[in-house]
């Protein structure tokens, strides 16, 4: 029997059902309102009462919306600092041109494995557009490091994507096999999920898109222009 409680929010009555999935059926709240939320909105309420729905839903929907509203400050800020690392607009618009890319492989690995994008999906991506960045500014910083010392600059470009190469592979391949074990939780599988799937093209792309992008940027031909 329930304790005698009335209880209120914002100083009206009210009365709440709890309910929450298994853990280890894989089925995630998110999947289960979508199933009840047409049943449960169809019952005719008596004059007087109205539904609300609380728990997991509206805190994420809480999270999401302060995280939106200061999403696009954060994203300025970064290019921002990126511009004055580089000192120039050139090299930071190089880089950013990889972020819209990797949502590729984000959208591909919730498509292949069918999780939904949920509030944990998007927080992977963004952790992994930062990621993506860092990986971005070594690659640029080394082809810096290379211009002075060949006479032909598109030289220097190759030679600086190879030999970022393992350090790039590497760090990406720990950070995914590091991912593995939370694609089996069903609160965590979207992230991880997200993670792994993005890194793994944003790779390819720091690697071989990024130099692309560098020499169209530079106007730099093969083996042509010194």
């Amino acid at each position: 029997m329930a304790d005698p409680l009335i209880m209120r929010r914002n100083r009206e009555r009210m009365l709440a059902v709890y309910g929450e999935p298994d853990p280890l059926s894989g089925v995630t709240a998110a999947s289960v309102l979508a199933d009840i939320r047409p049943q449960v909105e169809a019952l005719e309420l008596p004059p007087g009462y109205r539904l609300e729905w609380g728990g997991e839903y509206e805190t994420a929907g809480e999270a999401q919306s302060g995280l939106f509203s200061s999403l696009p400050l954060g994203l300025v800020m970064m290019f921002i600092i990126t511009v004055v690392l580089f000192n120039n607009f050139r090299q930071p618009l190089a880089i950013w041109s990889l972020v819209p890319l990797t949502i590729i492989g984000v959208v591909g690995a919730l498509l292949i494995t069918g999780l939904p994008f949920s509030f944990m999906a998007l927080l992977g991506t963004l952790s992994l557009i930062g990621m993506v960045i860092k990986n971005a500014i070594v690659l640029v910083e080394e082809i810096n490091v290379q211009l002075p010392l060949h006479e032909d600059r598109y030289h220097a470009v190759v030679r600086a994507a190879v030999s970022r190469v393992r350090p790039v592979a590497m760090a990406a391949l720990t950070t995914m096999l590091g991912m593995i074990p939370l694609i089996s939780d069903a609160f965590f599988a979207s992230m991880a999920v997200a993670l792994i799937g993005g890194l793994g093209v944003a790779t390819l792309l720091t690697l071989i898109v990024l130099p692309v992008v560098y020499c169209v940027l530079y106007r730099i031909r093969i083996h042509t222009d010194k």
